[in-house]
């Protein structure tokens, strides 16, 4: 009977500690996750920004050798990621294709188009203030003609990404403060089933640290494993996503935000279960010997 009791209770404790398990993994893969959206969300975000363009039209006539010294001074000023020429031709080309016709055919000839310098800012001058402040000093060159940008556009794309960017860091403070009650909770139960073993060690002498030692080792063991497992279910969605889709997720551009994010997920996993596992044991050390059935 003992040895059936015995082959019970061992059996009870491996699947507690697969369940503790997988739940840590299963909270920590929703955290990765989710810090991984909002790498991609910023990503997205600083795309877009330098998409961004000002268009800086020249008078006509003006030679390609003063434009292309001009778009040399733009190439090396702060702020300015790349820039592009679109010369008349270029420009009437295009328009054409828009069209599905030669356009300048009904104008004898004549293009109207100007020659101009397509500008990209970095993304911390993509706002409406530096995009002004540029345009009005690239207009006061003698060459230029115009500097034009889409105002309101950028306005409401900047305001979009703030209200955005607050939404994202609002959802991922509430998965995070979940996350850590769910594994706090799942801990605290792993804990319970060892109440008595607890108290009784503290009754023949042990101290609290030494009680209190191997449960945190083991805990934080489990805490490594599951921040490893819910890595490696993050890699293969990653892989799988890029090979399904053709899209360029993993990338030497891209490489340290994702060694970021899973050092922030080891580091939670170790944080989270050492931090829930101490105060759940310390609970245990404390608690009066009437309390402990109900506890």
């Amino acid at each position: 009977m003992s040895k059936q009791e015995d082959k019970y209770t061992k059996r009870r404790l491996r699947t507690s500690y697969i369940t503790s398990l997988t739940s840590i993994t299963l909270m920590l893969f929703v955290l990765g996750f989710f810090g991984l959206l909002i790498m991609q969300a910023n990503t997205i975000k600083k795309h877009v920004k330098e998409n961004i363009q000002l268009n800086v039209f020249m008078h006509k006539g003006v030679k390609e050798a003063e434009i292309f010294r001009l778009k040399k001074s733009l190439d090396a000023s702060d702020g300015i990621k790349s820039t592009k020429y679109i010369s008349a031709q270029e420009a009437a080309n295009e328009y054409s294709k828009e069209l599905g016709e030669d356009f300048i055919k009904y104008l004898d000839g004549e293009n109207p188009m100007h020659a101009s310098i397509m500008v990209h800012l970095t993304e911390d001058y993509a706002n409406v203030d530096s995009l002004k402040h540029i345009a009005d000093k690239i207009g006061k060159n003698s060459i230029v003609e115009e500097v034009k940008f889409h105002k309101d556009y950028v306005k409401a794309l900047n305001e979009n990404i703030a209200g955005l960017s607050i939404i994202l860091l609002v959802i991922g403070g509430l998965m995070l403060l979940i996350s850590i009650v769910l594994i706090s909770n799942t801990i605290r139960l792993a804990v319970y089933a060892h109440r008595f073993m607890i108290r009784t060690m503290k009754l023949i002498g042990a101290t609290k640290g030494f009680i209190r030692r191997p449960f945190v080792f083991k805990s934080i063991f489990q805490g490594i494993i599951a921040a490893l497992l819910s890595i490696a279910i993050l890699v293969t969605i990653l892989f799988q996503l890029q090979q399904k889709y053709d899209l360029e997720l993993i990338s030497a551009q891209n490489i340290n935000n994702y060694l970021y994010v899973f050092a922030g997920i080891l580091l939670l996993g170790i944080l989270i279960t050492w931090l829930s596992t101490f105060f759940a044991v310390n609970k245990y050390l404390n608690i009066n010997m009437d309390k402990l059935y109900m506890a």
